[in-house]
């Protein structure tokens, strides 16, 4: 008895391994996907979509996995999440990644008014920007921030 209840067991468990996990589409989901695919500025998100639509064609994950170069577990926690809660939840949550050190609204002015006292010594610049806000940084993140706000300054004009 014991020995043929962990047989079947063992069988079921290598038959759900081996099935291979397939979604249906709607033409309206697939045209979404397809849209969101080509015209997105976030590349996570155009890859995400992309996913389910390879896994719409009957791919296997470790299929996708390789195509994407990402791990067939990855692809499989994406799917749930589209399966879920659809072409939302393909998106990156709000929140995610390191946090800016200098905001364009509250430190424009006072990096504007400091790089213009120290016009010929950024690292002066950034020393003493780093007195007042009270926040270290490197020489590169304020070089970063003052193309980002001319690039601003530019598009607005």
């Amino acid at each position: 008895m014991f020995c043929r209840s962990w047989l079947q067991n063992r069988l079921n468990w290598v038959t759900k391994l081996g099935k291979r996990r397939t979604i249906e589409l709607s033409p309206a989901d697939r045209v979404a996907l397809e849209q969101a695919f080509r015209t997105s500025p976030s590349h996570a998100f155009r890859q995400r979509c992309q996913l389910v639509l390879l896994k719409s064609e009957g791919r296997t994950s470790k299929e996708v996995a390789a195509i994407l170069k990402q791990h067939y577990v990855s692809v499989n926690t994406w799917l749930n999440r589209y399966q879920q809660g659809g072409l939302q939840a393909l998106q990156t949550k709000p929140g995610r990644g390191r946090k800016a050190l200098l905001h364009k609204q509250t430190d424009a002015e006072l990096v504007r008014r400091t790089v213009q006292q120290e016009r010929q010594r950024l690292s002066q610049a950034k020393a003493q920007l780093e007195r007042q806000l009270g926040r270290p940084m490197s020489l590169k993140t304020l070089q970063r921030f003052l193309k980002n706000l001319t690039v601003a300054i530019d598009v607005s004009d």
